[in-house]
């Protein structure tokens, strides 16, 4: 009992309360601090003059940040004091090279005249139609005719270009190599004909190619023989095979890539000038109510053919030509077509056929064989297919094939891959 009673005791001893313990360590901690305190009185001490506080503290400078400058699009016009860029090329600048006639001179302006290459970005002014090779203020240039001296520098320049003529092996080579089984490399020419920009295409693709097939379609189609005369004379190439719109032209023998020339390229295209009106009033040598008779005639007149947009018409002119043959009025049914695009049709056909134009109501052009109409003498178009050679291996345009139709697959006849 004694020992249970003991135990118990033990185990109730009261402990150490927090109160009592805080009570001590403060009890002992405040000699402590008075004794720092006192050293402190007794030595003085003082801290040294640059560890003060300034009592009147300046505001720190504020910096000034930098406003940046208003966003500026990179922009092809900045020159930043760049030369104007000079070509050397023997012709004048034009947006369309098949699609404008230097004989035929417009009435009027659409907008200034901003040249479309940019503001002094190359060393020729802008008339509104070209930008000449020789200075604008000749009377020749103001006539809208061409200085005759660069017709002959251009062949000069071409011939030194071509060199030798390609022998037949040669011609065939290099239209196997632009067949569409062996290369995608191809330029397209639609509706705009050839363009300025186009030739600066044609020179890229002939740093790494020999030869570049271009496929025609559209409103140019209608007067190729004036497409391939502009490609020749306007690159310096030369044609080796044409297969209805398909081309393949060459670049020449003493051709240096390293040495192409100068293409600035024209950053939009310009307005079209305002040329004279395609439809008078009255036809000439009609009263009015002929006309308006005529025009009825035509309308109800059935449709020749009709014509798919951005189709092949290289064959309309003959047959056109067939067509005036058995009757005075002829309509094309042009529905799908731009009015642009028949526009400029009609125009062609008045100078190729020729033929008076009577109506595009409609989206129809019917045209008028006129009183005195005498049927033209063909050999003035290409063939549907042409080789570009003879037997002789000469690069001219001949009509050795049409002669000999039963030798013609004797001669390099190479299908374009269209059907």
């Amino acid at each position: 009992m004694i020992v249970l009673v003991g135990r118990i005791s033990r185990q109730k001893r009261p402990s150490r309360s927090l109160c009592s313990t805080r009570h001590r360590f403060f009890s002992t901690a405040a000699p402590a601090s008075s004794a720092s305190s006192n050293l402190r009185q007794k030595y003085s001490f003082h801290p040294p003059p640059s560890l003060h506080q300034n009592p009147n503290p300046k505001p720190p400078p504020e910096k000034k940040q930098k406003k940046k400058p208003p966003y500026k699009p990179p922009s092809s016009l900045d020159r930043s004091g760049a030369k104007p860029v000079r070509s050397s090329l023997p012709f004048d600048f034009r947006f369309s090279y098949t699609e404008s006639s230097q004989s035929v001179r417009p009435i009027g302006l659409r907008e200034p005249k901003y040249s479309p290459f940019g503001p002094e970005r190359l060393d020729r002014v802008w008339t509104g139609v070209c930008a000449p090779a020789v200075d604008p203020k000749v009377g020749s240039v103001e006539e809208g005719k061409e200085d005759p001296n660069l017709e002959e520098k251009r062949r000069v320049m071409r011939a030194k270009i071509q060199g030798e003529p390609l022998t037949g092996a040669e011609r065939k080579a290099l239209v196997e190599k632009c067949q569409r089984n062996r290369t995608k490399r191809q330029i397209n020419l639609g509706r705009d004909g050839l363009t300025h920009n186009m030739l600066n295409d044609i020179h890229n693709n002939w740093k790494s190619v020999e030869a570049v097939r271009i496929k025609c379609m559209g409103v140019p189609t209608v007067d190729m023989k004036n497409v391939c005369a502009q490609l020749e004379d306007k690159t310096f190439g030369a044609i080796v095979q044409r297969h209805g719109g398909l081309l393949v032209l060459y670049r020449g023998r003493n051709y240096s890539p390293r040495k192409t020339p100068v293409i600035p390229l024209m950053l939009w295209k310009p307005q079209e000038p305002v040329y004279p009106r395609l439809i008078k009033t009255t036809i000439d040598g009609l009263s009015i109510e002929e006309t308006k008779i005529m025009r009825k005639r035509g309308l109800n007149a059935p449709a020749m053919t009709k014509l798919a947009k951005n189709g092949y018409y290289g064959s309309l002119v003959p047959m056109v030509r067939d067509a005036f043959l058995t009757s005075e009025l002829v309509r094309i049914d042009c529905q799908g077509l731009d009015k642009s695009d028949y526009k400029k049709i009609g125009c062609k056909l008045r100078d190729l056929v020729p033929c008076v134009l009577v109506t595009f109501d409609k989206e129809q052009i019917v045209i008028w064989r006129g009183k005195d109409y005498v049927p033209g003498e063909d050999g003035y178009f290409l063939k549907d297919r042409e080789t570009f050679d003879n037997q002789d291996g000469d690069l001219v345009i001949s009509s050795w094939t049409r002669d000999n139709p039963d030798n013609s697959r004797s001669q390099i006849d190479f299908d374009s891959g269209e059907e």
